[in-house]
């Protein structure tokens, strides 16, 4: 059975910086492609970072612009990470990895497996 389980999540403070981890199981993590999503209140998911089978990763444009961001793997551990740095209050959403098999892509739905989901709640 494939899953992702994401943890690191909490209530931080503007300006705080803050890890997220997501353990895979059940499929060949080292061959596949990996994201970062998130979920603020009434607003859709969006694409946030990927991180290719290879180790490249890539960024949304948003995430581009502020460099608040860092994607980075463990195949060993088969664990995914996102840094996250100089937290926001607008950065207040549910955070999920997913995973898109072979294809690197910042798509929504080319992302078939699905964590949970980890709560990051930023105070100002």
């Amino acid at each position: 059975q494939m899953q992702l389980s994401e943890s690191g999540g909490g209530l931080v403070q503007a300006g705080d910086s803050l890890r997220l981890s997501c353990v895979a199981s059940g499929f060949a993590f080292a061959r596949a492609n990996m994201g970062w999503f998130r979920q603020a209140p009434g607003k859709e998911r969006e694409f946030v970072a990927g991180i290719s089978m290879d180790d490249q990763p890539y960024y949304a444009n948003f995430a581009l612009m502020e460099g608040r961001w860092t994607i980075s793997r463990d195949n060993a551990k088969n664990i995914v990470y996102l840094d996250m740095s100089s937290l926001k209050p607008s950065d207040t959403a549910t955070y999920y990895c997913a995973s898109s098999g072979g294809s690197i892509t910042m798509l929504r739905h080319l992302y078939n497996v699905w964590g949970q989901g980890t709560q990051v709640t930023v105070s100002s």
